[in-house]
């Protein structure tokens, strides 16, 4: 047994291994919440003894991957579950900060227990996919959506098979377990004992990595959503418009402005420099034609202005004319008709 610095001995792997079961069951029957301080001490300790049992086992080199299950001892196989607890006991941390980061880990303590149960053949079942490859990267193609059915299908089919063969492990374990525990059973029942719990396990992290893969999906979709929001409500936002009076020229400004010295003025000119300040116009980005469209709206100014000088010219002479017929009557200064 190994020594620490000050001379204390460590647990023993049986120690280890023993305590840190004791607490994940404790754990998953309590009554407090999960986030409770009482509840995450014990998530604590049992991951730390976890720790120190993987630690343990790689320098023990209890387990090869060329090792068949029949020449593991019947009293070494629990140690098996190390990676499962520490998958499950993972899970049950709460912190909203690092979630993705546990869900990771988690998923890699329930993967390595399931390569282990592969190598051993401990079971019969398809390890799930190192990269969360789903389907929806795929296209929309007739071949590709009956594919996915029939995936669908199996892993319903696959979910059945798993429930039934978890409703008869329970059973058989029940049956095994107080003469296990009592030391009453022999070498035979205590293998089935424990390899029963090693198959309990395989469908627990199954649909453990199937729930972790569908929450850590969530959560990118989640900060992603954030992080576009978030470089949306980065941009330069427009301010708000105030109202005024549009006029032609800045002599028209001053007229209005002279009568309405609470609103204010603005010339087609500055409105339009405004505008494409804030890049409020349709044609904004386009360098090449903003200055040709701004000589254009200058040109249609000048042109108004003309044809209105022409307008209030023509207006005037019908005036006056208008006054001097007031002025003198039909005839006036006819001089030749006179008898």
């Amino acid at each position: 047994m190994a020594a620490s610095e000050d001379g204390l001995q460590l647990p023993s792997l049986p120690e280890l291994f023993e305590t840190s079961k004791q607490l994940l069951e404790e754990v998953e029957v309590a009554n407090e919440p999960t986030g409770s301080r009482i509840i995450q001490d014990k998530v604590f300790k049992g991951l730390d003894l976890l720790e120190k049992a993987a630690e343990m086992l790689s320098q023990l080199d209890l387990f090869s991957q060329n090792e068949d299950l029949e020449e593991i001892a019947s009293i070494d196989l629990k140690y098996l579950m190390v990676p499962a607890f520490q998958g499950a006991l993972t899970m049950k941390q709460v912190n909203p900060g690092k979630r993705l980061d546990h869900l990771q880990q988690a998923r890699e303590h329930f993967l390595n227990y399931l390569t282990q149960c592969r190598y051993h053949h401990v079971g019969e079942f398809q390890l799930p996919k190192t990269k969360n490859n789903s389907a929806e990267n795929n296209t929309a193609s007739p071949s590709v959506a009956y594919a996915n059915l029939v995936v669908m299908a199996s892993q319903r089919q696959a979910k059945i098979e798993r429930y039934r063969q978890k409703k008869e492990v329970e059973h058989r374990l029940s049956a095994l377990k107080s003469a296990v525990e009592s030391g009453q059973a022999d070498d035979e029942q205590v293998r089935e004992y424990y390899l029963l719990h090693l198959r309990r396990w395989i469908g627990i992290s199954l649909e453990e990595i199937e729930s972790i893969d569908q929450e850590i999906k969530i959560l990118r979709e989640r900060d992603s959503s954030k992080e576009a929001s978030s470089s949306h409500s980065s941009l330069q936002e427009r301010p708000p418009m105030k109202s005024f009076i549009l006029t032609r020229d800045k002599a028209q400004a001053k007229v209005f402005g002279a009568g309405y010295p609470s609103l204010a003025t603005m010339t087609v000119s500055d409105w339009y420099e405004q505008r494409r300040k804030y890049g409020a116009l349709p044609d904004q980005g386009r360098a090449k034609t903003t200055s040709v469209d701004f000589k254009r709206v200058a040109q249609l100014q000048e042109d108004e202005e003309k044809e209105k000088e022409e307008d209030e010219k023509v207006l005037q002479r019908a005036r006056e004319w208008d006054d001097w017929k007031d002025t003198h009557p039909r005839g006036y200064g006819n001089r030749k008709n006179m008898g």
